[in-house]
């Protein structure tokens, strides 16, 4: 894919594996740098954010009488006119799977934790509760690294992560989960992965090639039909709500993918949770003082892992891994939540399986690798 992306002067970081090469970035009567960050005091400055339609903002970086423009954008990096972009190395393709392969683990156990806080708090009260726990924590943390506020052109997109990650997708899927199952609700995950890779090739203009879209909607297909026939088959009335998480969520992630590239993923989900604390505090006040709470060890847990885990360590290494992989790749990883959590499930929950469970964990597990392998 053509992603958004960010390089490192002399060797550092420098696009998406997918970038296509020889894209530059110029201005008039200016010379291209190697699409890098300058450092500053061992700080990489911050990369110029592109426009709506695919240009960048320069950030003219003046030297005597000329100057250099840093271009980052939806094209890619270029190093000098013509100059080849260069990837990051197989390391960092490595280190970034395995980080978006544990955000995907620690979202697998979300509706799992999500059923066992609803035995003590009402739907409303286990969504802002959890709100509010994970930005005291993500808030702690960024008081304690003394990390500056995000530019104002960022809050938009923050907005857009905070409106799909934070309150819409938890709360919809929450409320869905009131009459739903969790292999019933893992359709909107089985999804999501689709879903994603659709929303990153209109907000970046992304291509992802034929095989790429052939593996994603073969393993979208196979986790559907394995999740719709963990559920009996039968839609019910829960389904408008896994609908529009699943629409909400997509963009959340989008968005957040693409700050990720411009600051550290944590940081993009800290701010985002730190963003709802002015209606997640009242939220949790009204819905704890109309919602009776009965503390268990199963509601205290459950709503613990959806605030630590869920909401923000999972949002973290997840965002972290699809800075260095790409959006579309990233999501494909999670065609494996939902047999992840039909296994939390049953491990948890007392849920049974079907025999055709294995089946369907090999062919996903093929496409993933496909995904994987495609290039953009």
């Amino acid at each position: 894919m053509r992603a958004e992306s960010s390089a490192i002067e002399s060797g550092g970081i420098a696009v998406d594996g997918d970038t296509e090469p020889g894209a530059t970035a110029s201005a008039p009567g200016s010379t291209a740098v190697a699409g890098a960050h300058r450092h500053r005091g061992g700080t990489p400055a911050e990369a110029a954010p592109a426009s709506a339609d695919g240009t960048t903002d320069a950030a003219p970086c003046h030297q005597g009488t000329g100057s250099a423009t840093v271009g980052h954008g939806a094209e890619g990096t270029g190093a000098g006119a013509g100059g080849r972009a260069s990837g990051p190395s197989r390391a960092d393709r490595r280190a970034g799977t395995l980080q978006a392969a544990l955000g995907v683990t620690a979202f697998s156990l979300t509706f799992p934790a999500t059923a066992w806080g609803l035995e003590g708090f009402g739907p409303w009260s286990l969504v802002s509760v959890r709100c509010v726990l994970a930005a005291v924590i993500a808030g702690g943390a960024l008081l304690a690294l003394r990390v500056p506020v995000p530019a104002r052109r960022h809050l938009a997109g923050l907005a857009v992560v905070a409106a799909g990650v934070v309150v819409g997708f938890p709360l919809l899927t929450t409320l869905a989960l009131q009459t739903s199952t969790t292999a019933h609700a893992a359709v909107v995950v089985g999804l999501l992965p689709l879903t994603t890779a659709l929303f990153s090739a209109l907000r970046t203009g992304a291509r992802p090639s034929r095989m790429f879209w052939l593996a994603a909607c073969t393993g979208a297909a196979a986790v559907i039909a394995f999740t719709v026939q963990q559920s009996g088959g039968a839609l019910t009335g829960a389904d408008a709500f896994l609908f529009g998480a699943l629409l909400i969520c997509a963009a959340g992630y989008t968005e957040g993918g693409r700050l990720a590239r411009l600051m550290p993923g944590w940081q993009v989900i800290g701010w985002a949770l730190v963003l709802c604390l002015p209606l997640s505090v009242p939220g949790a006040l009204v819905a704890l003082s109309y919602e009776p709470v009965h503390l268990t060890a199963h509601s205290v847990t459950g709503v613990l892992w959806v605030a630590a885990g869920s909401q923000f360590l999972g949002l973290v290494v997840w965002y972290r891994g699809m800075a260095a992989i790409g959006i579309p790749k990233a999501s494909q990883l999670q065609l494996a939540q939902p047999l992840l959590t039909l296994v939390w499930s049953v491990l948890l929950l007392g849920e049974r399986l079907t025999p055709a469970a294995p089946l369907t964990a090999a062919a996903v597990l093929v496409c993933i690798a496909l995904t994987q392998r495609a290039r953009g």
